[in-house]
């Protein structure tokens, strides 16, 4: 009977064991995948690596609420252009903003001189570019379109790809400057006119003058960097 009993005990004590190692393997799951979720949280709040080009419109309305600035610097080694962008092209505004903040122009160069019409700027060999377009997906943004915003001599406005893209949607890393003195009204409602040059007109003409390949690419590369004015 006493042999009975203590076999008895022992196997109480091995099922009690048993639940504790259970209970044990339960707590240590639920650590587990609490530390998991803590870690994707902070993973989605990191930065601004929420934009994509599932989210666009979304994301720079959102950025736009929030980054109100309107007046940016282009320098380069001729000078400076002050640029004014518009509140009626928002997205635009927001996406030229945003760029800017995160350095993105300033590994780039004014890459396309074509004389007497247009200086473009937003692109360049440089990796540190490309790695930039793909971390955000290569996004495109939707036309903005206005009746008083017309390529006018100073206008500031978005390229784009004329084929296969019938929504006239926007690239946003590239950029041009109207140089023609007559403007380049053929453009309007083609490409999104969303700023204009308040001040170095004088710093356009130097560059217009530089030697270009037949590419209209300029011999001598032309870096800039951009700036927040306010």
């Amino acid at each position: 009977m006493k042999l009975r009993s203590f076999f008895i005990i022992i196997l109480l004590s091995i099922i009690h064991i048993g639940c504790d190692n259970k209970k044990s393997e339960k707590n240590t799951s639920e650590k587990t995948l609490k530390t998991i979720k803590e870690k994707q949280v902070k993973k989605v709040k990191k930065r601004w690596d929420s934009l994509n080009s599932k989210n666009v419109e979304a994301f720079f309305t959102e950025y736009e609420k929030k980054n109100k600035e309107s007046k940016v610097i282009i320098k380069t080694k001729f000078g400076n252009i002050k640029l004014r962008l518009y509140d009626d092209t928002p997205i635009h505004r927001a996406n030229f903003i945003f760029l800017t903040k995160i350095k993105y122009f300033n590994t780039t160069e004014i890459y396309r001189v074509a004389k007497n019409f247009v200086i473009q700027g937003g692109n360049s060999d440089e990796t540190y570019t490309k790695t930039q377009r793909r971390l955000y997906g290569n996004y495109l943004i939707k036309p903005e379109f206005r009746k008083n915003r017309k390529h006018k001599y100073g206008a500031l406005a978005a390229t784009r790809h004329w084929e296969d893209n019938p929504n006239k949607l926007s690239n946003p890393f590239e950029f041009y400057i109207v140089h023609s003195r007559k403007g380049a009204h053929h453009l309007n409602n083609e490409h999104t006119v969303f700023g204009e040059v308040i001040s170095g007109f004088d710093t356009m003409d130097k560059i217009s003058r530089v030697k270009v390949g037949v590419d209209e690419w300029p011999t001598n590369d032309i870096h800039m960097t951009v700036e927040i004015l306010d």
